[in-house]
């Protein structure tokens, strides 16, 4: 798997509970920046194989993930070498490892060594953790609509940003606000990037 991006390229990530607009995020932040986002895979997933599943299942979910992020990091570069909207490529990726991590142990308290490697070795730039404070959407795939489960997970992401070096905000309020206030973090965050641009 091709894990070596230009330098150049900033990754962020949305992390957070079932339905607190992680999709959503990313897709206004890649319109308003003119740029790809990479799709949670565990819907297409779970739309495949069913919501009865396994531990081993989370590992596949994983690796489905991966490729579907560097895929869409490729598709965010060509997207900037031909048009250059911004100073640098951006990429918007709903879900990571960390999202990985928390589903494991929160189902079934234990998490696989890979993803433990992949959020070792990867690296990140930003990241959003939107807070579960919107109303829930009902879908078949989530698990979890109770707000103490969804506020208990919200805690576990954010013990997880407060632990580690990349920056990180909370998404939270409603729209157009909670748009606004990503997309201004997201200005800030790259023109600490490149400090000459």
């Amino acid at each position: 798997m091709n894990n070596q991006y230009p330098e150049r390229l900033i990754k962020i990530v949305a992390i957070g509970p079932e339905s607190t607009g992680k999709s959503t995020i990313c897709a206004q932040l890649a319109t308003h920046f003119s740029t790809a986002w990479c799709q949670e895979y565990a819907r297409e997933y779970l739309h495949q194989h069913g919501t009865n599943y396994t531990f081993d299942d989370l590992l596949n979910i994983a690796e489905g993930q991966l490729i579907l992020e560097d895929d869409s990091a490729k598709e965010a570069i060509n997207l900037f070498n031909q048009h250059q909207f911004s100073n640098s490529p951006i990429i918007f990726i709903d879900t990571d490892m960390y999202v990985m991590k928390v589903w494991c142990e929160f189902v079934f308290g234990k998490c696989h060594q890979r993803i433990l490697n992949e959020i070792a070795e990867r690296k990140y730039d930003g990241y959003l953790l939107c807070k579960p404070d919107i109303p829930w959407t009902e879908d078949e795939l989530r698990e979890y609509p109770e707000l103490n489960t969804r506020e208990k997970l919200y805690g576990n992401y954010r013990d997880l940003l407060i632990n580690q070096q990349v920056p990180w905000t909370e998404v939270s309020g409603n729209d157009p606000k909670r748009t606004e206030n990503a997309i201004a973090w997201v200005e800030q965050l790259v023109q600490s990037l490149n400090p000459k641009q």
